[in-house]
């Protein structure tokens, strides 16, 4: 394991307590955000931990590898990603000759920070040997420096296609590593970083709440530390949450992920229950990077067509490389 001071998230942390928008402003506020994107031949993508009306309002609506499947693939002019920064700029290198808005610039994410591009380049120039696997959850410059990309969704399967006679380094979701050379035995050295959220989660808390509903299966995220994995019925991508509870005949399930989930849950899954797996300190886990997105201020980057995300040509160039080997591997039989 490699051992780098922790970087702590600095996007977001001038982020006070959300206030509730009222209903009628609401509904306003959505009216005029379809006719903006009517006008600006938009499409709205929003990741599944964005806040409800965000997500109601969406063109689609998913986790990352969808996600960045649908920027791939869009012929809108213009792309407004609900989401957070490094979110935004795999749009943006997917097409760079399109206009990507994000709602808040300053949405950023504790994984991404935890990896500085110099300090991966600083190890892999001491380590040639290393083929670098760098879940998307990082930085465009990051990107540019990995030679493939992964989501949660996607990790296993990547990691199995990857060179058989390279030493792997997977970056930057030590927890998430950790559960990919569990399910593939494929030895790895991880970066020391991981997701704030997710990792607030804990065996006693979650033993308690098992204990509380004994016949509620447990979904848990492998960004989730592994005293928590093992307690789970299923750990998978968001994306896999949903098609688990809707084939599992359960009435009702505790969900170790990003709250915003439970939303998303609820809407494909009607008539269960979701319950969300409490942490030692509050019962409904928030990421407040997600949470930094609101329908205002989609409204206002829409109508100001501000914040943009730019990057570097040289940047796009080399980041695009990685994305797609990864989509390429994802879209095999």
């Amino acid at each position: 394991m490699i051992d780098l001071t922790e970087v702590q998230p600095r996007r977001g942390e001038r982020l006070g307590v959300r206030q509730p928008t009222p209903p009628a402003r609401l509904d306003a506020l959505s009216r005029d955000i379809l006719a903006l994107k009517r006008e600006m031949k938009a499409v709205i993508l929003a990741h599944n931990y964005q806040v409800p009306e965000i997500q109601d309002i969406a063109d689609y609506v998913g986790d990352s590898l969808g996600l960045s499947q649908q920027a791939a693939k869009t012929d809108a002019e213009v792309i407004v990603f609900c989401g957070v920064h490094f979110m935004a700029e795999t749009a943006k290198i997917l097409n760079p000759g399109k206009v990507v808005l994000l709602p808040d610039r300053d949405a950023g994410c504790s994984l991404e920070e935890s990896c500085p591009a110099p300090k991966l380049k600083a190890l892999q120039e001491t380590r040639p040997d290393l083929w670098t696997i760098a879940y998307i959850n990082c930085s465009a410059e990051v990107k540019a420096l990995s030679d493939v990309i992964c989501t949660s969704g996607n990790a296993e399967r990547i990691v199995n296609a990857a060179p058989k006679d390279r030493e792997l380094l997977f970056v930057p979701d030590e927890n998430l590593g950790a559960w990919v050379i569990e399910k593939t035995g494929r030895p790895m050295t991880l970066w020391k970083g991981n997701c704030y959220v997710h990792v607030e989660w804990t065996h006693a808390a979650i033993t308690r709440i098992r204990t509380e509903f004994p016949d509620a299966p447990l979904i848990a995220h492998p960004e989730c530390i592994k005293a928590v994995r093992m307690l789970a019925d299923e750990v998978c991508s968001t994306e896999k949450m949903i098609s688990y509870c809707r084939q599992n005949p359960a009435c009702a399930f505790i969900v170790a992920t990003e709250a915003g989930m439970l939303h998303r849950l609820r809407k494909e899954c009607p008539g269960k229950e979701f319950i969300p797996a409490p942490t030692e300190n509050c019962m409904c886990n928030e990421c407040r990077f997600m949470k930094m997105n609101t329908l205002e201020k989609l409204y206002d980057c829409m109508a100001n067509r501000a914040p943009a995300v730019e990057l570097a040509e040289d940047v796009i160039q080399r980041a695009r490389i990685p994305i797609e080997r990864m989509l390429e591997i994802s879209a095999r039989p």
